[in-house]
């Protein structure tokens, strides 16, 4: 049995560096989600495709399917995050974070670390600076 821990500690280390900004950010924002959440759900999705990166080496079509099955529980979670509220929804940011993250650690675990890291910057981007303008949009004319 051949054990070579520095390439996937390497990818597990950059999926978990890469999913921690966003995961502060979302526990700065108070959300449901947070600081733990994030790199946890990078962190196994990147794990879940190296450890299976020797039953699909001669077999892509195997690693199509665990990647779809990643995609699609990455949905249920997000789905958790989301809250009807009475006049309105919450929790589609950290829902779409969530989806974001699993993709992080995909991309980390079939060592496409370029793809890793514009999906973090992109999101942390997203949520840092497009969060006071959604605030401008959404501010109540009444409470000016």
């Amino acid at each position: 049995m051949n054990v070579d821990l520095l390439p996937h500690m390497f990818a597990l280390a950059a999926a978990y560096g890469l999913a921690l900004p966003i995961g502060w950010n979302r526990e700065k924002e108070e959300r449901s989600a947070g600081i733990r959440t994030f790199p946890l759900v990078a962190l196994a999705s990147c794990g879940l495709i190296q450890a299976t990166e020797r039953l699909t080496a001669d077999d892509p079509e195997a690693m199509a399917r665990i990647i779809e099955g990643l995609i699609t529980g990455m949905g249920f979670i997000g789905g958790g995050a989301i809250l009807r509220l009475k006049d309105s929804v919450r929790g589609t940011a950290t829902a779409a974070s969530l989806w974001v993250t699993g993709a992080i650690g995909v991309a980390a675990g079939v060592g496409s670390f370029d793809v890793a890291l514009v999906l973090s910057a992109t999101t942390v981007m997203t949520l840092w600076l497009l969060t006071p303008l959604k605030k401008l949009t959404n501010a109540d004319p009444k409470d000016e």
